[in-house]
């Protein structure tokens, strides 16, 4: 496949974890782990986007580039934006979104989600794995697709879709086709010079109501390629109990850590 580059957005502030990418996690920061699961994947260049020198400097003893940003940045796509500018990547280049508080991010997943965007001719490429516990279905915090028959986004929702009419009047406590629903995964690839135009589009309307950011490309006509992930996706660092999760699960890979 193409060379693709992983750029990881990594700002100092965070509502829920003050300094979430410098807490400790298993000996080194969040933010270091996150840059070793970048690299193994293979990418040709890996860019810590951030708005803090204190950043910078943990990874600076890594083979990756660091590319400082505005503390301004309403979201992760504005500060790759920003990158893509300042780095001068070309037009096609692809580039993988790999958000910073991601240390458990197989590289594998990484790899499949630029190998989609550069199969497709889509400006955005993402993941996506099957849904077959209820209780998630239904939790608004997980987020659910739809796709055509392109393998390209209809639709992202908190919602559960689609909605299985019949059998959901009889029970929602079992699926009746486990095969049918998808859990999306928060990981895409762009072209560079799709990173510009995306963050000059205003927020849509189906944005603001779902709290979902990926949905103005949609509303703004441009489509997202999906493929399924090789391999589960652990979830990332939001809160405290995740640090202790995460951390426990980066203790035991001890010696397989770049």
């Amino acid at each position: 496949m193409s060379e693709f580059t992983v750029a990881i957005p990594a700002r100092y502030g965070s509502t829920r974890l003050p300094a979430k990418a410098l807490r400790e996690l298993a000996g080194a920061p969040l933010i270091v782990h996150v840059a070793r699961r970048a690299l193994e994947s293979g990418a040709a260049q890996v860019v810590v986007a951030t708005d803090d020198e204190r950043i910078a400097a943990v990874v600076a003893g890594l083979p990756v580039t660091v590319c400082m940003t505005s503390v301004g940045h309403a979201s992760g796509t504005d500060r790759l934006a920003e990158c893509a500018r300042a780095l001068g990547w070309e037009e096609d280049r692809i580039v993988v979104n790999l958000q910073g508080d991601e240390p458990l991010a197989p590289a594998s997943g990484i790899r499949a989600v630029a190998a989609c965007l550069a199969a497709d001719a889509a400006p955005v490429a993402t993941l996506a794995e099957p849904l077959n516990d209820p209780q998630l279905l239904f939790d608004p915090n997980c987020v659910k697709l739809v796709t055509d028959a392109s393998g390209h986004a209809l639709y992202f929702s908190r919602a559960p879709i689609p909605w299985a009419r019949d059998a959901f009047a009889q029970d929602q406590t079992r699926l009746p086709d486990p095969q049918l629903w998808r859990r999306h995964i928060g990981i895409y690839a762009y072209r560079a010079g799709f990173l510009g135009r995306f963050a000059q589009l205003p927020p849509g309307q189906l944005e603001r109501i779902e709290s979902l950011e990926q949905l103005r490309v949609l509303e703004a006509g441009y489509a997202i390629a999906v493929a399924a992930a090789p391999e589960p996706f652990p979830g990332g660092v939001d809160t405290e109990a995740d640090l202790v999760r995460v951390a426990a699960v980066l203790a035991g890979r001890g010696r397989h850590e770049v």
